[in-house]
């Protein structure tokens, strides 16, 4: 009688389940250390700098391909942020009814597949300033500077909006990129 009691009493967890998978997860944080490295760290140009570039650059490639045969919530499918689905949820953003979603909402889709793209730029532009054909063309360097930066700026927004949506819907979404599992 006294087990039941404490059974009854005890707070259940909450179910998790998993949503983020290992190569989904590898991938983030293979280019968040790799996009701190080359920003903040590296030398540009230097044999170190090219390499974590490299890196990303393959990190990227595998990526895409996972978005097409990956599981459930890593597929593009999944999250593509067609124009009716961004409509309805901006307009719900708007409205502070927008639901909240185990995978990517469309804004998180437009986040991430922007960053992706940028990250696919910067890799072409910084392996063509090692061609013979663009050595010491600064205005290449330039656009790979630039677009760097830009990965900086959306990846800080992103950031602060995986914050603010952890606080909104009270998940720690940072943690659940960690783990792979979220609230079910």
């Amino acid at each position: 009688m006294a087990d039941r009691g404490l059974m009854a009493g005890a707070a259940q967890a909450p179910a998790r389940v998993a949503v983020w998978d290992p190569v989904v997860r590898l991938f983030h944080w293979t280019v968040v250390a790799g996009v701190v490295l080359n920003l903040f760290v590296l030398e540009p140009g230097k044999t170190a700098h090219r390499t974590v570039g490299y890196t990303i650059a393959a990190a990227l490639a595998i990526r895409l391909v996972w978005g097409f045969v990956g599981t459930r919530h890593a597929r593009f499918a999944d999250f593509f942020p067609t124009p009716r689905r961004l409509a309805r949820y901006l307009g719900a953003l708007r409205r502070g009814e927008e639901a909240r979603m185990l995978g990517h909402n469309p804004l998180a889709a437009v986040m991430m597949l922007t960053l992706m793209a940028l990250l696919a730029a910067t890799a072409t532009t910084g392996w063509m300033t090692t061609l013979d054909a663009f050595w010491g063309e600064k205005s290449l360097e330039e656009v790979h500077g630039t677009l760097g930066n830009a990965i900086m700026v959306l990846a800080a927004l992103h950031a602060f909006a995986a914050l603010f949506e952890s606080w909104r819907h009270r998940e720690n979404l940072v943690w659940s990129m960690v783990t792979g599992r979220k609230r079910a």
